[in-house]
């Protein structure tokens, strides 16, 4: 067999072993690209109109947010201009994730939404662990994008051109032809196109899927540098809180002004009992996660706490920092903003087809095959036939 031969083969096999993941992974990819756009389009509850009274602060939003998830811990209050407040309650022992959306100005209750049954929340779990354990169904899946990779590399082979003869043929899909012909076109030449946007979207799926993988991206764009664990560190507990008013409070007094006429979101987190630290977020863009600046302060003392990991202040980041930072991002086309959300989109939409393409191209093929097997039997017969007669 030639090489061209042996690596027809491989994306044969690698495309039964994986098409079905990559089909779901592609769809569902699809739905996830426009999530922001969606939500903001079907939850009226998410808006507010901006006053110019004064907003409560997070303390306030929390006891209001308690009363109606008795029980349950909150993790963070968030603040972003025209939007309503959002406190959260999430947690893996038990599990849970809650949502209470309130009106900064005046505390009322707007939505209590348990995340749990959100569409898009299932969604996701979905494409992350095919509603797995996590510990099961993100091996799986992950092991599919490797192979999708792979898939991707063997395709361009195949793929290649011999000459310029058909080089012509390889750009552009004969629509006025056989549907065979059309379906071959549809999986090599929407599979060229898909693969310069395809392999990025699953090489930032490896990421999040392959811890290995990740330590390796972050080694390799570090210049050998191992990748720090997110952690979060610990306040000073042989402190003494120097006043009354709630150091979330303190805080959120410390950072909000300065932002309230931009359109960046501030996140104030809770803390993790007696030891936890205050962690607050800041983010510029709201519509991404990457320059989002994370600190941590003692609960005690306000001081704040530098960290090694990523997550820190964005000032502080390095190359490899940044990239693992982007991974989300680029992962759904975010980075580009709209333009990148729709480019995200269609290569998701095009992956998915690949196995529906592929599995036609094959099934019409092996058809082709046993005809012209039935054929030559046949005619290998008649002429065995005709020489007893003789």
């Amino acid at each position: 067999m030639t090489v061209k031969k042996i690596i027809g083969k491989l994306h044969l096999w690698l495309g039964f072993a994986s098409g079905l993941l990559v089909l779901f992974l592609g769809i569902t990819g699809c739905i996830l690209a426009f999530q922001k756009e969606i939500e903001n389009a079907t939850q009226p509850y998410q808006f507010v109109e901006a006053q110019e009274t004064a907003l409560l602060p997070p303390s306030k939003l929390k006891a209001i947010a308690d009363l109606e998830l008795p029980g349950l811990k909150a993790h963070s209050v968030s603040y972003t201009k025209g939007k309503a407040s959002q406190v959260s309650y999430f947690s893996f022992d038990p599990e849970y994730y809650h949502i209470v959306f309130l009106d900064p100005y005046t505390g009322q209750v707007l939505k209590v939404k348990n995340m749990d049954q959100d569409f898009f929340r299932i969604v996701i779990m979905g494409h992350y662990y095919l509603w797995l354990p996590p510990h099961i169904g993100q091996p799986i899946l992950a092991t599919a994008t490797l192979l999708f990779v792979i898939l991707m590399i063997t395709g361009l082979v195949l793929w290649w051109p011999k000459n310029k003869a058909a080089r012509k043929q390889r750009f552009s899909i004969k629509w006025n032809a056989k549907w065979r012909r059309v379906n071959y076109d549809l999986h090599n030449v929407l599979g060229f196109y898909m693969t310069w946007i395809g392999i990025f979207i699953a090489i930032t799926g490896l990421i999040m899927g392959f811890q290995w993988f990740a330590k390796s991206v972050y080694w390799a764009a570090s210049g050998g540098k191992q990748m720090v664990e997110f952690y979060e560190p610990h306040s000073d507990t042989t402190s003494v809180a120097s006043s009354t008013v709630p150091a979330m409070d303190r805080l959120w007094q410390m950072k909000y002004p300065e932002l309230r006429n931009t359109k960046a979101s501030l996140e104030v987190h809770v803390p993790e009992g007696k030891e936890g630290s205050i962690e607050t977020a800041i983010n510029p863009d709201p519509g991404t996660y990457w320059k989002s600046d994370y600190q941590y302060y003692d609960q005690y003392t306000l001081q704040e706490i530098p960290v090694t990991h990523a997550y820190g202040r964005f000032k502080n980041t390095t190359v490899a920092d940044k990239i693992m930072r982007m991974n989300y991002d680029v992962h759904v086309g975010a980075i580009g903003g709209i333009a990148g959300k729709i480019i995200a989109f269609f290569a998701s939409l095009f992956a998915s087809s690949l196995p529906v393409t592929g599995f036609m191209l094959w099934w019409g093929r092996r058809k082709k095959e046993r005809k012209a097997a039935v054929k030559s039997k046949s005619k290998a017969y008649a002429t065995e036939k005709v020489q007893v007669v003789k």
